[in-house]
């Protein structure tokens, strides 16, 4: 599975609630990608230039694919220490995913949508 997978979840779970309309089909990523259904931790974190805007990581280990959309959105819309995420924000935002195995930790970070001039 390719982290543009992982990371285009994150970004969709985000739009969710920004554009209050489901966007992702979790039946059709769990028969393309069944390692989404396996119980692991993730951590996502949104950066707005080299700043943190938000970030999220659960103690409990649920299956891939809710982890991923459930911190999205806790760290665009529910870190207690920002406001929530407004679109411009999310349009100039990188996202970082974090995944903690039993190998260790995997990162990969997404490029913002909007970059500034």
């Amino acid at each position: 599975m390719s982290q543009s997978v992982l990371l285009t979840i994150a970004r969709a779970s985000i739009e969710e609630v920004l554009q209050a309309e489901l966007k992702i089909d979790r039946t059709e990523l769990l028969g393309l990608y069944p390692v989404l259904s396996q119980p692991m931790e993730c951590e996502i974190t949104l950066y707005l230039d080299t700043k943190v805007r938000g970030s999220a990581r659960s103690k409990i280990s649920r299956p891939l694919l809710e982890e991923i959309i459930r911190n999205a959105k806790l760290a665009a819309f529910q870190d207690e220490r920002f406001d929530p995420l407004v679109t411009s924000e999310y349009l100039h935002a990188t996202i970082q995913l974090t995944l903690f195995t039993a190998e260790g930790s995997i990162s990969h970070q997404s490029e913002p949508i909007l970059r500034d001039s």
